[in-house]
């Protein structure tokens, strides 16, 4: 795993600025919150770092390698949860984990292995028939979760991935990210909650897609 460089990152949507020109440097088993009011560019950075939303300008890399659209920051290991989880509401909770395993080339007895485990993790080992409408908002969140965590992802890009979990929950999942960040994953999220971000190494604040550091990156 290598770092995930950003460079004057900026975000537009015609003429709404979302995230003006953002310098980031995160290392592997950084945890980063990235907080700010509705609107501030928390979304709009995390879909930019998942490759989901084309920059206006600047440059990112994992690695050493450019990130320039979704499917190669998925090849590169980069996990994008977005609020909405991304959940295919014609699969069960089971198959929402295992089908992007195997898409990704993991063999079918491995896959299986990583969805159970990914599956006890969050607390769902029960649910995994389940259909997604057949689960709660909570529920579909620690979903998302697990599914980034059986990809054993370089990069977990979280947005908004605790809002609607009771504190119990919560604090379960805080922990599962801050494992992931252990062993050696780049984690950032994206929350208007004060104690998950407390737990993080460090906070960058969006305001208007501003960006200030309440609490710094860490020296290394």
């Amino acid at each position: 795993m290598g770092d995930l460089v950003v460079e004057q990152l900026s975000v537009t949507y015609d003429d709404l600025v979302a995230l003006r020109p953002l310098d980031l440097r995160l290392r592997p088993g950084n945890m980063l919150a990235v907080t700010g009011p509705s609107g501030a560019g928390k979304s709009s950075l995390l879909w930019a770092l998942g490759g989901a939303v084309t920059p206006a300008g600047g440059r990112l890399s994992l690695d050493g390698t450019q990130l320039d659209g979704r499917d190669k920051a998925a090849r590169l290991g980069v996990a994008l949860i977005p609020q909405g989880n991304g959940l295919a509401g014609s699969l069960n909770a089971t198959e929402n984990i295992l089908v992007p395993l195997l898409a990704l080339g993991t063999t079918p007895g491995e896959a299986r292995r990583r969805t159970q485990t990914a599956l006890e993790l969050v607390g769902l080992q029960e649910s995994g028939r389940h259909l997604v409408d057949e689960l709660s908002g909570g529920q579909q969140q620690r979903v998302a979760l697990a599914r980034a965590f059986a990809m054993r992802a370089a990069v977990i890009l979280a947005d908004e991935s605790t809002s609607d979990l009771d504190a119990g929950n919560r604090e379960r999942m805080i922990a599962a990210l801050r494992a992931e960040a252990a062993r050696g994953a780049i984690v950032v999220l994206a929350t208007h909650d004060p104690e998950a971000a407390a737990e993080a190494d460090a906070e960058l604040a969006l305001d208007e897609g501003v960006a200030s550091w309440p609490r710094p990156l860490p020296v290394t």
